[in-house]
C-alpha cells in the first residue's frame, strides 16, 4: 500500500448542506507522514489530489474548494515584518494553508511588544522574531514552510528575498523600506499587499507592478518623519489583527483570483468612530 492508498484508508466521510465530502483526520495525516518518510506538506498535496479534504481546512473549503485549498498549498507569500501586523499575518496564512512564507525582519521581541504582537510571548522575550515565527507556524501547521530572514530588508537583498513569492505583504513600520519594497516588488512582477496602523486607525490597499502606490499615500517620502504616526498614538492590542485580517484576505484572493482587490482603492478603519471609509486612487 502507497501513500495515496494510505490517505484513503484512513480518510472518514462528512455530511455538508450539499452532499458529503471526504477528509483526512490530522491524526492521520502525522501517521501517514511518519510511515511513508514524507512532509506533511506532501500528506497534504496528495490528499487534495485525490479529492480528500484534510479536515484542518474543513471551514475554509466553502469559501476555497478543494482546487482553491491546492493552490494555497503550493504558493508562497513573503511577510516583511514580524511584528504587530506581521505576527498576525503569518498566523493567518498558515492556518488558511499556505505553503510557503518567506518572513523578513531583523528584530527581536522586547517588553513593549506584548500588548499587541501574536508572537510576542514571556518565552520569545529577546528572541529573533523571523525565529518566532517560523516556531509559530509549525506549531500551528506542520505543512507550511517558513523561510526566516533574521535580517532588515535592503536595496541590496530584496530581489533575492522576494523572488519566490507570488503575494508580498508589507507589515512594516518605516516609510522608506516600504519604497524599497514597491521597487522590488515591481521589478518582479509581484503584487504588495499594503497594511499600516496608528492608534485605533488602520489603512490597506493592493498595489500591482506599475500602480503609483506609495508615491500617492506618502507623497513627502524623504522630507517628513521616517516612522507614521504609530510612533505618537500607539497601537492598543485590536487594532493590528484588524488591519492584518484584510491582508490576508487580499492575499487570498490575488492567488485564487476570486472577487475584487482593493487596488486603486485605499481601506480605511476607525475603530474608535466606528467607520470603514473607501478612499479611490489615482493609478
Amino acid at each position: 500500500m502507497g501513500l495515496v492508498e494510505g490517505i484513503r484508508d484512513k480518510s472518514r466521510e462528512v455530511a455538508l448542506a450539499k452532499g458529503r465530502l471526504k477528509i483526512l483526520p490530522v491524526a492521520a495525516e502525522l501517521t501517514l507522514a511518519q510511515e511513508w518518510k514524507s512532509t506533511l506538506w506532501e500528506v497534504q498535496l496528495s490528499a487534495l489530489g485525490n479529492d480528500i479534504l484534510p479536515a484542518r481546512y474543513l471551514r475554509n473549503y466553502g469559501t476555497v474548494g478543494m482546487a482553491g485549498q491546492k493552490n494555497l498549498l503550493q504558493s508562497c507569500v513573503a511577510i516583511i515584518g514580524a511584528g504587530g501586523l506581521g505576527g498576525w499575518i503569518i498566523e493567518l496564512l498558515a492556518r488558511m494553508g499556505v505553503g510557503r512564507l518567506v518572513v523578513v525582519d531583523g528584530d527581536s521581541f522586547e517588553d513593549s511588544n506584548l500588548n499587541r504582537q501574536n508572537l510576542a510571548t514571556l518565552g520569545n522575550l529577546g528572541t529573533a522574531k523571523a525565529v518566532a515565527a517560523r516556531r509559530r507556524a509549525a506549531e500551528i501547521n506542520g505543512a507550511v514552510t517558513v523561510k526566516g530572514h533574521a535580517t532588515w530588508l535592503t536595496e541590496d537583498n530584496a530581489r533575492e528575498i522576494l523572488k519566490p513569492a507570488q503575494v508580498v505583504v508589507d507589515a512594516l513600520d518605516n516609510v522608506p523600506t516600504r519604497f524599497i519594497l514597491q521597487d522590488a516588488a515591481r521589478e518582479l512582477g509581484i503584487p504588495l499587499i499594503h497594511g499600516a496602523i496608528a492608534g485605533y486607525q488602520g489603512q490597506v490597499t493592493t498595489i500591482f507592478p506599475g500602480d503609483a502606490g506609495f508615491k500617492i499615500l506618502y507623497p513627502g517620502a524623504g522630507e517628513g518623519p521616517t516612522r507614521g504616526t504609530e510612533v505618537a498614538l500607539g497601537t492598543p492590542a485590536a487594532t493590528p489583527p484588524m488591519v492584518a485580517s484584510w491582508q490576508v484576505q487580499e492575499t487570498v484572493k490575488i492567488i485564487l483570483g476570486q472577487g475584487e482587490t482593493l487596488r486603486h482603492r485605499l481601506l480605511y478603519l476607525d475603530a474608535l468612530s466606528g467607520t470603514a471609509e473607501v478612499l479611490h486612487l489615482p493609478g
